[in-house]
């Protein structure tokens, strides 16, 4: 096979028949043998019945349906793992990932490039505060994680089947996918675009803040900073302590008044219990990620496939 189109879906009812009408033409340009798998969580509205109505026409439209909701990151790394293509695309159903960068994509493909990261010039139909809170967490991830993860780009990508493959078999739970694919490595090149406004529905993320548990994600999975940072900040604390003494027994010495008192000591115990719950709130983020890694739960569950053979899940070791 030569294409694989991983489309993670989720209250998507709306948005499949125009992004099939959109898709399909393109691809055709490039190859008849492609596929569209549509990586499902339950959803409460007609998604999985649309995609079933397409399916009857049109046997290259298949369904990963899982047995609970898992969330985006999830779902992109089980239709990489179903994925049979040469190369594999991982994109939204909305339409913000334009179907019409395929071709310029595939083309990249074939000059070598294993990884083509389309990048976002412009966000249209953002507000200005999601925007913020997107560059800002590029800056601090890229500033900070051992990996870098070139800014704007998202979950939109292509991939060759080998580092599909070796995306997979990191196994990581967390399912950052933009960190994982910068993790494995390979030949990769960047294709700016203009991000149009979503087609139809609601976003699944919040509409100004977007998913913090993802960029949190690429802030704790890639990087031990925080930990320095809390170690570095306890240091600093400690030496202002012995520096606050110090002016408290000059004053003692020299016999002048100490007009510090009651407001004083609740802005000091207040900041030091502040600090202390930052570095415990730390701690916490970290121990939680170990605790997911360490009970080694599938990452998904399927509940029911659509146009897959009982073989065809790439497994890896």
């Amino acid at each position: 096979m030569q294409l694989s189109i991983v489309v993670p879906v989720y209250r998507e009812e709306k948005n499949i028949p125009e992004f099939l009408d959109r898709i399909r033409p393109i691809l055709g340009r490039e190859t008849e043998d492609y596929e569209i798998i549509f990586s499902m969580d339950p959803s409460p509205d007609r998604t999985e019945d649309v995609i079933l109505e397409y399916r009857t026409n049109d046997p290259r439209i298949k369904l990963l349906k899982f047995s609970r909701r898992i969330g985006q990151p999830m779902a992109s790394l089980a239709g990489l793992d179903y994925s049979r293509g040469a190369a594999v695309i991982v994109m939204d159903v909305d339409l913000q990932d334009p179907p019409e960068l395929i071709l310029e994509m595939v083309a990249k493909w074939r000059e070598g490039y294993e990884v083509v990261l389309p990048q976002r010039r412009q966000r249209t139909g953002e507000p200005w505060i999601k925007k913020l809170v997107s560059a800002v967490g590029y800056k601090i991830i890229n500033k900070i994680a051992d990996v870098q993860i070139p800014p704007n780009t998202g979950d939109f990508r292509l991939m060759s089947q080998r580092v599909a493959r070796e995306v997979v078999r990191l196994k990581e739970s967390h399912g950052f996918l933009r960190g994982m694919v910068a993790v494995v490595g390979f030949k990769q090149t960047i294709i700016p675009f203009d991000r149009p406004a979503r087609f139809a529905g609601e976003t699944n993320y919040n509409r100004f803040l977007g998913s913090l548990r993802i960029g949190f994600n690429g802030i704790f999975c890639f990087s031990t900073y925080a930990l320095t940072l809390s170690t570095i900040l306890g240091f600093v604390i400690a030496g202002c302590s012995f520096l606050l003494m110090g002016v408290y027994l000059f004053y003692k010495i020299m016999g002048w008044t100490i007009l510090w008192g009651n407001p004083t000591l609740v802005i000091l115990v207040s900041f030091l219990g502040g600090i202390q719950l930052i570095s415990v709130g730390i701690l916490g983020e970290y121990i939680g990620r170990i605790y997911e890694e360490v009970r080694a739960r599938p990452r998904y569950i399927i509940d029911s496939t659509a146009g897959f053979e009982a073989s065809h899940r790439n497994l890896v070791s």
